[in-house]
């Protein structure tokens, strides 16, 4: 038996004995098993790659910043600071005042306060169901408990703070970026309305490919807003990188801009009550204390205007575009920068010398809040010498005590004379031309909330003085008078006198 195994090894074929070509199939089977279980590994890792931001697409730092890190905290506390916000919400109770509205599509008229009324229940902002309109109610905040709108998407593409999209998705969500879709367009590129998977509406901003800026502005909002959470903010909720495509997703906001309802296509819907634009003032404030002065680094916005503080269908503020935002690190006073912005509502430092902090964006949330106050642009060039500059005719008009007359006409309910006051002293004081004399926007927030007008410092420091001084010349009149009345006193007096 062994030796018919041995003849039957030993045969020879082309030229090799048997068992040299069974030793050599068993090696190239061998081989082929380890190449394909390495071609595997390779692609497996590749996958899971892919599954990460890749080093070229990394949310990038600009050059400016590179030495700046975000607060570890504002990432574990999703951005929540409660001893400021507690402070901010100590008076949240505000009325409600229904606006005139004419010719308005149903689908606008959901964001209407009429809108407000009738959905209490769904409402953000917990009112009580069956209250008249100008009833009170108290804002509350999102529940921690509320539902993500990335919810449902493929978990692979979360990526921490945000979700990272495939330009497929995008495509999908604008039905290929129809011209349909084209909510909004600039120098920084096109946003369009989407809808993603999960059925949650988003405004997707799609960045001009512009090689270098659009990675500038990308990183820009990307590093100021991606970590930070607040329900006055456009939140963003992810971002795209394929090849040059640089896009931003943020969550949709329905209900037009300010500047549109003061000015614009929301107008046919109505005009804003004063109640409203107070409101609206408020929450915009918020949001900036929050910007200034709870987070680190601190965002400076650089861009407030009108148009770029968006309302929900509560009508409640959130502002959005943070393409020009800059931060400032610990300890830093200001930075020098190329001057950005709009024309009629950048601080005159700024513009002057390039000199940015965040009294920049104090300056621009007065320009806006007087805006707000009379319905005007802030520079017109359709009107008279005199009242082409928002700002300098509006000081005029306070001067000459006019003041009552700068008001929006199209307010049909006209505010008191003390609403009227508090909100132009603190719009004064947020355009004050020293950046040193503006208030911080967390004492903004208060000066809104406050029942009395605001005074400014200086004035309070000189009636504290003169207070002073009339009380202690009463004293010392007081004093003489209890000299005169004693005549023990005038008597040793007049004995000293006498010696």
């Amino acid at each position: 038996m062994a030796s018919d195994l041995n003849k039957t090894l030993s045969k020879t074929y082309i030229g090799l004995e048997l068992w040299v070509l069974i030793v050599i199939g068993l090696g190239v089977v061998f081989v082929a098993i380890l190449g394909v279980s390495l071609w595997l590994t390779f692609r497996k890792k590749k996958s899971r790659r892919a599954d990460k931001l890749p080093l070229s697409r990394n949310p990038f730092v600009s050059e400016e910043i590179k030495d700046i890190k975000v607060d570890d905290r504002v990432s574990a506390n999703n951005g929540s600071f409660p001893t400021l916000i507690d402070k901010f919400n100590d008076r949240e109770s505000e009325k409600v005042l229904i606006p005139q509205v004419e010719n308005c599509d149903d689908s606008i008229q959901s964001g209407s306060f009429n809108n407000v009324e009738k959905n209490a229940m769904g409402s953000q902002l917990g009112e009580e169901v069956g209250k008249p309109a100008g009833s009170a109610f108290r804002p509350s905040s999102h529940p921690l408990t509320a539902p993500s709108p990335l919810s449902g998407l493929p978990e692979f593409s979360h990526l921490g703070w945000g979700h990272w999209f495939t330009l497929r998705d995008l495509q999908f969500a604008t039905n290929r970026f129809s011209k349909d879709n084209i909510i909004g367009d600039g120098g920084y590129g096109v946003v369009y309305r989407g809808n993603l998977t999960n059925g949650t509406p988003v405004a997707v901003k799609k960045l001009l490919n512009n090689p270098g800026q659009a990675d500038k502005d990308f990183r820009v909002e990307v590093e100021a807003i991606g970590h930070v959470r607040h329900k006055n903010l456009v939140r963003l909720l992810g971002y795209c990188i394929e090849g040059t495509q640089r896009i931003l997703v943020y969550e949709y906001v329905n209900n037009g801009n300010l500047e549109q309802w003061l000015r614009g296509d929301m107008s046919d819907c109505g005009y804003l009550t004063w109640e409203a634009r107070i409101k609206i003032m408020l929450g915009t404030a918020k949001a900036l204390a929050y910007l200034h002065e709870a987070i680190e680094p601190k965002v400076v916005h650089r861009d407030i205007k009108s148009s770029n503080i968006l309302i929900d269908d509560t009508f409640e503020a959130k502002i959005s575009d943070f393409g020009l935002a800059k931060l400032l690190g610990a300890g830093t006073s200001h930075i020098t920068t190329r001057v950005m912005g709009t024309f009629g509502y950048v601080a005159p430092e700024y513009a002057n010398s390039g000199l940015l902090n965040e009294k920049s964006d104090v300056y621009s949330f007065g320009v806006v809040l007087l805006e707000a106050i009379t319905g005007r642009y802030p520079v017109d060039y359709d009107r008279q010498q005199s009242e082409v500059n928002m700002v300098e005719w509006l000081k005029m008009m306070v001067q000459i005590r006019r003041s009552e007359e700068v008001v929006d006409p199209n307010i049909e309910t006209r505010p008191s004379t003390s609403a009227l006051k508090r909100a132009l002293l603190t719009a004064l004081r947020c355009v004050d031309p020293d950046a040193d004399k503006r208030p911080k926007m967390s004492q903004v927030v208060r000066m809104l909330e406050s029942e009395e007008y605001p005074i400014p410092r200086e004035d309070r420091r000189r009636r504290r003085n003169q207070a002073g001084a009339i009380e202690a010349e009463s004293q010392r009149e007081s004093s003489d008078t209890d000299k005169n009345d004693n005549p023990v006193s005038t008597l040793n007096s007049t004995r000293n006198q006498q010696a």
